[in-house]
């Protein structure tokens, strides 16, 4: 008797512990179940469509240059007596920029108007004995050379005394005053006094692959962002474009004219130059961060009544921040710009635009 209760106590406790099991089983599920009907929505970023102009363009750099330079030395050799004008003074042509000491080409100046006027007297008392035949043609002729080689003189001393005065030889501004009062110049010597630039019209050079030379033409215009004026941005034309390539580094030369009338660039500032080969109006423009190049195909997420759809787009230009969209978009959706990559088709997603 006494085995036949443990039996039934062994059968009660299997039981009761297949119970619990089935209800624990139960539970777990339900927990499951409810898990998988709550879904997370993934928090983006979004932005709209814009309508606007954008480009095709080459962007490369390029150091502005003057279009006219001068870099000023001294016909005449002394010591300098006067500077009349200061870096950054603006000098027209002709100006005078330094004062040589002048008394020797004046003595000079004198001792040949003497010489000039010594042999013009002896001239025309020989041209009159030469005219009653009383001197030969040879005596003649000496002293007729002689007095045309004493005008020369006269005007080499002119000239001589006229190169005391430096002169601007073109209008600009002074970049540079080497010249100081008291030292000696030497005329023609390699150290320039000054150096004027006139900068109303600069110069940008940038050197272009051979590729691009079919779809660069003069008065192409071309965008300027000068880093020294904040990215102020400033237009600038085809001026000359190279005939030759460079056969070492397969470029070809174009020169950009920039104008200046303001005076606001300078000769030397670093640019980055853009230039435009086509323009087209009024296109529909996507931000370059919406983009998703996958499998050679371009595509956006979309967003609408809180999931996010993927659409594959057709994109045209590119220009700085901007994508041209061609096809795939109506130009009034909201699309994905920040965590797109985490993203599935179909996706629930919350806007969290700061």
């Amino acid at each position: 008797m006494l085995t036949s209760y443990r039996m039934l106590f062994a059968t009660v406790a299997i039981a009761g512990s297949a119970l619990l099991s089935g209800c624990n089983s139960a539970g777990a599920s339900a927990d499951h179940q409810k898990e998988e009907t709550e879904t997370v929505a993934i928090p983006v970023e979004t932005t709209g469509l814009k309508t606007g102009d954008i480009s095709s363009a080459y962007s490369t750099t390029a150091i502005l240059e003057a279009k006219e330079e001068a870099f000023v030395v001294a016909r005449a050799s002394g010591i300098i007596r006067e500077i009349l004008v200061e870096e950054g003074d603006y000098v027209q042509q002709g100006q005078p920029l330094a004062k040589l000491e002048t008394e020797r080409y004046k003595l000079n100046l004198q001792k040949a108007k003497a010489n000039l006027a010594g042999i013009e007297k002896e001239l025309a008392k020989v041209k009159d004995m030469h005219r009653r035949q009383l001197v030969s043609d040879d005596v003649y002729d000496k002293l007729s050379a002689q007095y045309d080689a004493a005008k020369a003189n006269l005007e080499i001393a002119k000239l001589d005394l006229s190169e005391t005065t430096i002169t601007a030889p073109i209008a600009g501004f002074i970049a540079e005053r080497n010249a100081k009062v008291g030292n000696l110049t030497e005329s023609f010597q390699r150290e320039r006094m000054f150096h004027i630039v006139q900068q109303k019209q600069l110069y940008g050079i940038v050197h272009l692959p051979e590729k691009e030379l079919p779809r660069v033409h003069v008065d192409q215009a071309a965008s300027l962002s000068i880093a020294a004026l904040g990215d102020a941005q400033v237009s600038a034309y085809v001026e000359r474009i190279s005939p030759v390539i460079d056969a070492t580094t397969g470029t070809f030369k174009v020169t950009l004219r920039v104008p200046n009338e303001e005076n606001r660039l300078k000769a030397g500032m670093f640019s980055e130059v853009s230039l435009n080969y086509d323009t087209h109006n009024n296109a529909t423009l996507l931000s370059r961060r919406a983009v998703i190049n996958q499998d050679n195909r371009t595509n956006v997420f979309v967003v609408k009544d809180g999931v996010a759809s993927k659409v594959e787009i057709k994109t045209g230009y590119q220009q700085g921040e901007w994508v041209e969209v061609l096809s795939g978009l109506n130009g009034d959706e909201q699309v994905v710009v920040t965590g797109q990559h985490n993203l599935k088709d179909e996706a629930p997603v919350e806007i969290v635009n700061s």
